[in-house]
């Protein structure tokens, strides 16, 4: 199985638990892969045959930006929810950064898998 890969998404959304960071907006991280069969693509050439990375990442971007949650989890579980069942994929990992959230800590995150990976 294939996989099409979407890196260093930057969105910007309230998240947090702490009264002040429900007042801003903090940009959130999100790194993912998606499994796809990417033959039929390869052959015909056509952006109907694989999965249009435009189109999922502008909803990601949509979604994400109207959300307020409190933790990066509950973020994560809902994008990745959005993405395989919207887009129809059997499997994705997904990485949602908070970065700079932890003094002396460069990320700090959540990464997920949902899905079956086919083989």
């Amino acid at each position: 199985m294939d996989r099409i890969f979407l890196r260093d998404l930057q969105i910007e959304t309230v998240i947090g638990i702490f009264d002040w960071e429900r007042e801003i907006k903090q940009t959130v991280v999100l790194d993912l892969e998606m499994a796809i069969d990417n033959r039929q693509a390869a052959l015909t050439d056509k952006i109907e045959d694989t999965l249009d990375y435009k189109a999922v990442a502008k909803r990601i971007i949509e979604f994400v930006e109207s959300s307020e949650y409190q933790l990066v989890e509950t973020l994560a579980e809902k994008v990745a929810d959005i993405v395989l069942n919207e887009f129809n994929l059997p499997w994705l990992a997904l990485t949602v950064n908070k970065r700079g959230a932890i003094r002396g800590a460069t990320d700090v995150g959540v990464k997920i898998e949902r899905g079956q990976f086919p083989r």
